[in-house]
């Protein structure tokens, strides 16, 4: 078997398998179709014991085409952006693509530098879970023809493809369980939404459905990152306010739950007498007592949804069809976070 020293090449694997170097190439690339499933199972069997590994880099200087997709990720501490991002991997890895990610952190001028970065890379396309309002950066790429499907958040009026949750059907799901559980005054706690507009989307949906359920509530946006204090201020105020409706939280994303639970046990608060629930489903949400309440993401098919919305604009390069909206639906995880406790029976 060759070391990573001295690589194997093409024509050694072409004569390994008893095919073309032709063939072999074709292996490789977007044209792997046109083989048939014995060759294929040859080149791939002479490729594995070559240890081969194609050099994409120079097949994309050489040919045009890069077989990389950029990804740009605004919070890769998000747990949805990691689980989305395992959706568009898995999906790129399936079609023969390498998947370059980058972070933002929510940050403008990181999105347009690494913007550039891609760009210099030559990919074929883009995913991108956007910072904020359109770049110039961003606004050259898509002129000069490279694909873009937007992920989670909108920019305005920049047509691209957008794949991700119906947030109105989300909130609407939510507000539909926490009255049914008998809550009436409800807390919407979110991160500031002035950059992402699943947020904003998010909270004007809540506020809006407030009054048109007859709910008693309000919606804060807060910065996690800067000021937990103010977020527990904002519980506690909420908590003693007098209310003649149970209480509940009901928390924008998983970063949100995750803070808004540790403030509720700080403050001893009892979950069920006070419900809490969350969008986004996370791992501990089942081993915090006595279970949280979420509505699930599929962030599997999110991403997976992305890149083939991508790889057919890629197909279908010169058609010019009208962006497309592809939404997902929420899943209930009914947890104890939201069952109130029976009232007690007089002996």
């Amino acid at each position: 078997m060759a070391d990573n020293l001295n690589r194997a090449t093409i024509l050694e694997v072409a004569r390994d398998a008893g095919v073309s170097k032709t063939s072999v190439s074709r292996y490789f690339s977007s044209e792997r179709n046109r083989l048939s499933e014995t060759m294929q199972t040859r080149i791939a069997r002479a490729a594995k014991r070559l240890n081969y590994r194609p050099n994409q880099m120079a097949r994309g200087l050489k040919g045009g085409h890069s077989r990389l997709i950029g990804m740009l990720v605004a919070d890769i501490l998000n747990p949805f952006s990691v689980a989305v991002m395992h959706g568009v991997e898995q999906a790129c890895r399936a079609r023969g693509f390498s998947l370059m990610v980058c972070n933002t952190d929510n940050d403008p001028a990181q999105e347009r530098d690494h913007l550039a970065l891609l760009a210099a890379y030559r990919v074929e396309g883009l995913v991108i879970n956007a910072a904020g309002q359109p770049s110039r950066e961003l606004k050259q790429i898509a002129e000069q023809g490279t694909p873009l499907v937007l992920l989670d958040r909108s920019l305005g009026d920049f047509e691209a493809d957008e794949v991700g949750l119906d947030n109105a059907r989300a909130i609407d799901m939510a507000l539909d369980h926490l009255s049914a559980q008998g809550y009436g005054d409800l807390l919407y706690l979110s991160e500031p939404t002035s950059q992402a507009s699943s947020r904003q989307l998010r909270r004007e949906r809540f506020e809006q459905q407030l009054v048109v359920r007859g709910l008693e509530g309000k919606a804060a946006s807060l910065s996690l990152d800067k000021d937990h204090a103010a977020l527990e201020h904002a519980i506690r105020d909420f908590l003693a306010a007098p209310s003649q409706q149970p209480k509940a939280l009901l928390c924008a994303n998983g970063h949100v739950t995750l803070a808004v639970t540790r403030a509720l046990q700080a403050q001893g608060v009892v979950l069920g007498e006070t419900g809490l629930m969350g969008i986004d489903e996370l791992d501990w949400c089942d081993l915090v007592t006595p279970g949280i309440t979420t509505l699930a993401q599929p962030t599997e098919g999110i991403g997976r949804a992305a890149v083939e919305a991508l790889l057919q604009r890629l197909e279908n390069r010169g058609n010019a069809a009208p962006p497309r909206r592809i939404q997902y639906q929420a899943q209930l995880i009914s947890r104890g976070s939201t069952q109130r406790p029976a009232p007690l029976t007089p002996r």
